[in-house]
């Protein structure tokens, strides 16, 4: 059979077999669906340091040591996130307000998987999922594919000891892109995480299924006035250099003022940090760039040295971050672009309100809606940058790529980082169980049709099928009745009004009458439009007059 029709093929078998897991699945109470998330994280996190290095030595790609961390959150932290959280079942429910919701798994989650935190993310993408009570089908990134299909394997033993059925967590084996577009159009999927290169987003985007993508990240670095000069490029250089900036919440350019950059410079270069020369800087956007306008995959994961050697310059020993001057924004300029490698620009305004705007536009330029910091102590700066940056997480004195992802703050813990709707995503949430669920709301009946039109109550005891009858009472009870007033009061009665008053009677009419007979409509208990123009506008008023 042609491969590409086998890969097809494979994506047919492993989705029917989720769905046949599916329905098992959905009956698990929430309690066995953590037993088998315990089970897959424990097994994850004993084995995070081998299948680091296996990440590393197939990819080439970032520093093993710290994809380490990296499979830790992903399994173990990611677990302890979500260990207390109900996702299935009841989750909500609200008896004053007769209300109840009820989480419903979305089915079957199709997992698109980076080559930058390749078994990382299969691990938080997989514990997510079955905690939701869902199946999953994992598409890997080629490059990338050993280390994720052993990750798999632990997986599926862990969860298979642990009572998983059989087919509930699956993984592409056969690569192609035939494959990919099979997985994400079949009509069978319940929601698409689509972690990986802007085109796959976009891919993911366009299928049809429902999809929570993440874009590109392109977060700037404001070093404000009163930051504590030293700690904040501490934190900058942790985050860029942690795993050679694979994560897309790691700082892409340093904005600061004219007023301290003196003292930012030397301390960058204090820390490590090497500025090019102009010449320099050319030499080595060529190479970061390439025609067709993206980046240049060789730079990604590498350290500043490697990066160096390959676009021909010499740099001091030990360079740990590679900086160059920047004054324009733009989509031919690299630095001013997403560049996961030790590379950043560096911008100097004259005040917090030019590098404000500096940050809008290399946000808009690329990286809208994903993470910008702000290391600061002008609690007055720091609401500004809140109110006004186009991201969803606004970081403060810390690094971007560990607060990102919830290491360093208190930011759910997460790989796939939402980017709302001003980066193109359907959600701007670090993604948890929580999107992976639909909500069932179940609402009681409270009040009658002729309570809204003019107040008048419906007979006591109107039958078993009356307002929240059943609600934990004998049949024939109002869900009025069950929660403390006398029977047959009407669900005005038990909020400060007379029995058989009407809302508009508590607000300014005489009882018993309604509001649009008080302003000369018919009285026969319907309303006309002229009726309910005059109860808006006072209803207008009245909320104005107590603001």
């Amino acid at each position: 059979m042609d491969r590409d029709l086998e890969s097809i093929q494979e994506v047919r078998d492993l989705i029917r077999q989720a769905k046949e897991a599916q329905v098992k699945l959905r009956e698990f109470p929430q309690k066995k669906l953590d037993d088998i998330c315990r089970a897959i994280a424990g097994a994850c996190a004993a084995q995070s340091e081998r299948l680091a290095k296996l990440a590393v030595e197939e990819t080439g790609f970032g520093v093993w040591q710290d994809k380490v961390l990296k499979n830790q959150l992903g399994s173990a932290i990611t677990w302890e996130s979500v260990r207390d959280m109900t996702a299935v079942g009841i989750i909500r429910e609200d008896r004053d307000k007769g209300l109840m919701e009820i989480g419903v798994p979305v089915g079957i989650v199709a997992a698109l998987i980076p080559s930058t935190n390749p078994t990382s993310t299969v691990m938080y993408k997989t514990i997510i999922s079955v905690k939701a009570g869902n199946s999953i089908v994992i598409s890997p990134h080629p490059n990338a594919k050993k280390c994720i299909l052993e990750t798999v394997e632990i997986i599926k033993r862990a969860a298979r000891e642990a009572g998983a059925p059989e087919g509930m967590v699956g993984c592409i084996r056969l690569t192609t892109m035939e494959a990919t577009n099979e997985l994400l159009k079949n009509r069978s999927i319940g929601v698409i995480l689509a972690t990986g290169g802007e085109a796959m987003v976009r891919a993911a985007y366009s299928s049809g299924n429902p999809a929570i993508g993440v874009g590109p990240g392109n977060g700037p670095a404001f070093i404000e006035r009163t930051a504590d000069i030293p700690l904040a490029v501490k934190r900058i250089f942790d985050s860029k250099t942690f795993d050679n900036g694979t994560i897309c919440a790691s700082e892409q350019s340093v904005v600061t003022e004219r007023c301290i950059e003196e003292a930012v410079v030397q301390e960058l270069e204090r820390q490590g940090g090497y500025f090019m020369t102009p010449e320099q800087s050319e030499q080595v956007g060529g190479f970061m760039l390439r025609a067709n306008g993206t980046m240049n995959p060789r730079i990604v994961g590498k350290s500043a040295q490697a990066i160096a050697d390959m676009a021909g310059i010499r740099i001091p020993a030990g360079t740990r971050v590679l900086l160059s001057r920047q004054t324009e924004v733009g989509k031919k300029n690299p630095y001013s672009r997403e560049k996961l490698c030790p590379i950043l620009a560096f911008y100097v305004e004259p005040g917090w309100e030019q590098a404000c705007d500096r940050c809008i536009a290399i946000l808009q330029n690329e990286g809208a809606g994903h993470t910008m910091t702000i290391h600061s102590k002008n609690q007055e700066v720091i609401r500004e940058f809140a109110l006004k940056k186009p991201v969803s997480r606004l970081l403060v004195n810390t690094p971007g790529a560990l607060g990102g992802v919830g290491a360093t703050t208190n930011l759910a813990p997460a790989l796939t980082l939402g980017c709302g709707s001003v980066g193109g995503s359907s959600t701007s949430d670090n993604i948890t169980p929580m999107n992976l669920i639909n909500i069932r709301r179940v609402a009681w009946g409270v009040r009658e049709l002729e309570e809204l039109r003019d107040g008048n109550a419906p007979a006591a005891g109107a039958g078993p099928n009356g307002r929240a009858a059943g609600y934990g009472s004998a049949s024939g009870g109002s869900w009025a009745d069950q929660h403390g007033s006398a029977s047959g009061g009407s669900w005005t009665d038990q909020h400060g009004s007379a029995s058989g008053a009407s809302w508009a009677d508590r607000h300014g009419g005489a009882s018993g009458v309604s509001r649009a007979d008080q302003n000369s409509s018919v009285s026969t208990g319907e309303l006309t439009r002229e009726a309910v123009e005059q109860i808006t506008k006072q209803v207008i008023a009245r909320l104005m007059a107590t603001k």
